[in-house]
């Protein structure tokens, strides 16, 4: 048979599309041409595979060859075609029986020798077949996929070699086949792999941290209503310390966050840890990171900094160092929690439910306000620091705090803070009782919602005035304030909103020291 029909998948954002591989063999001059908008990486394609199939014994067809990858106005792009290419090749020279074909899909990248090397997108993979096709198994590389048996209910199988595929297809009930792949790991095994992890690597504990009382207080508040937090203060004070333990504040993830999150690792360039399964996110952008790096982007778009950080925690230190322009793309994902990055080819929406925690010095020399060291900036040079901070972002992120320097007798005293688990509990504490209430955490409240769960007592809708008041504080910033006082009384365990609740939630507005 002279044309044959291979099932695949083209990854365009969180998804991954069916494609269709068809090839065809016909007379004339001997080559193999590529149709169906397929980028640079898949073209090269026609060297691996021809390198594949002679060095794994096949006869590669000395005849005029046509691949076809469908739908035709679905731009490919991804090294993944490989294997279906290859396989579509054999089948149509009758090297390779169709039937096997028919009940898999496939995907992988060959090497010159005929290997399989690991796909990015995995995950999104298993997901899709699992659910338009449930009937069909998927075969990825080794590597992958374990990766994509994570998606419960998923037939995955995991091939080494281009000849592990094709003895599979050809024999199924002669051969040895394709180990199935299984979950690696299961969540005691997860449990005990990240216990060990832990002491073999000492994690950032929150207990760690000297003094600093009211910022690891603000990391507690943080952590507990799921806000975006600002810490400023000179360097060396435990700003970048403080930051790194937020994550181990926070709950685990559920099977669907953690699937969700690892999803969005596969889909990067540097692909998913399994060492990492069911870990919160955390990741720490340089200062020089582009505005695509920070919330994705590409011909075909690929997920940026913000949705890596997905369910976890995004970290950017000396912020006023970013570029202005970098740090504006950010203010719509703060707000609705996710970002569609739009091409000529399509949209990509991607989600971005991560918690912000910002450093910055009070200055360019970051002594301003220091108790024994002197700034020597301009106050000229101070407003041009600050001013590479807009307004409306600052007034974005819920927490404001000021980390100040330490006095030596501090430092020089053994760390006796609360541990990272203790405070933990009551994170989780706070959070059941947020959920059980109004179904989310109070970061995400409407401002209907505020009225409804906000509720506050004469004396505290009196503070709450006169800081308004005082401070001249936009709408935004009032609401803001209003679910970190809910957050605050949800810490003590109050049902209702104090006037101390309300006190405390509005020192974490506080500006720098000028």
């Amino acid at each position: 048979m002279s044309l044959a029909v291979v099932s695949s998948r083209a990854i365009t954002g969180m998804a991954a599309r069916a494609v269709t591989v068809e090839v065809h063999l016909a007379n004339g001059l001997p080559g193999l041409t590529l149709v169906g908008l397929p980028d640079t990486e898949v073209k090269e394609s026609r060297e691996r595979v021809r390198s594949a199939l002679q060095n794994s014994r096949f006869e590669f067809p000395a005849r005029r060859i046509t691949v076809n990858l469908a739908p035709a106005d679905l731009p490919k792009a991804s090294g993944g075609f490989d294997l279906p290419i290859a396989l579509g090749i054999l089948a149509a020279s009758g090297q390779l029986p169709e039937a096997g074909l028919r009940s898999h899909e496939f995907a992988g990248e060959l090497s010159l020798t005929g290997e399989l090397r690991p796909v990015r997108g995995a995950l999104a993979m298993a997901s899709a077949v699992l659910a338009e096709s449930s009937a069909r198994a998927l075969v990825l590389p080794a590597g992958s996929a374990q990766e994509a048996a994570w998606v419960e209910g998923a037939t995955v199988y995991g091939a080494r070699t281009l000849l592990d595929v094709c003895a599979h297809l050809a024999e199924p009930d002669v051969s040895v086949p394709l180990p199935r792949a299984v979950v690696p790991l299961t969540a005691a095994d997860a449990a005990s792999a990240d216990t060990k992890a832990t002491q073999a690597g000492d994690p950032p504990d929150l207990g760690d941290i000297k003094g600093q009382e009211h910022a690891k207080r603000a990391l507690e508040v943080a952590a507990a209503g799921g806000h975006h937090i600002l810490f400023y203060g000179p360097p060396g004070t435990g700003k970048s310390m403080l930051a790194t333990r937020l994550a181990g504040l926070l709950p685990a993830l559920s099977k669907a966050q953690a699937v969700e999150a690892a999803t969005l690792a596969s889909l990067s360039a540097q692909g998913f840890d399994l060492r990492h399964w069911g870990r919160r996110p955390f990741r720490a952008p340089h200062h020089t990171a582009s505005a695509a790096a920070l919330v994705g982007g590409g011909s075909v778009p690929r997920p940026g900094e913000i949705s890596l950080a997905h369910r976890g925690v995004l970290f950017l230190d000396e912020l006023p160092e970013f570029q202005r322009r970098v740090l504006e793309v950010l203010r719509e994902p703060l707000e609705v929690g996710h970002v569609t990055i739009s091409r000529a080819g399509g949209q990509a929406t991607f989600p971005a439910a991560f918690q912000l925690v910002a450093a910055m010095n009070p200055c360019p020399c970051g002594n301003l306000g220091h108790p024994s060291r002197s700034c020597r900036c301009t106050g000229e040079a101070v407003a041009r620091y600050r001013n590479r901070l807009s307004g409306p972002l600052l007034d974005r992120i819920d927490l404001h705090v000021e980390v100040p320097a330490l006095r030596a007798e501090t430092f020089a005293a053994p760390a006796n803070g609360e541990r990272s688990e203790v405070v933990a509990a009551r994170v989780g504490q706070a959070r059941e009782r947020q959920l059980s209430r109004q179904g989310q955490l109070n970061c995400g409240l409407s401002s209907r919602s505020l009225e409804v769960q906000c509720a506050l007592q004469p004396d505290a809708r009196d503070v709450l005035h006169r800081a308004v008041t005082q401070h001249d504080w936009s709408a935004r910033t009032y609401h803001r304030v209003l679910r970190v006082a809910r957050t605050v009384a949800d810490l003590a365990g109050s049902v209702t909103i104090d006037a101390h609740h309300v006190a405390e939630a509005t020192q974490y507005r506080e500006a720098p020291p000028s």
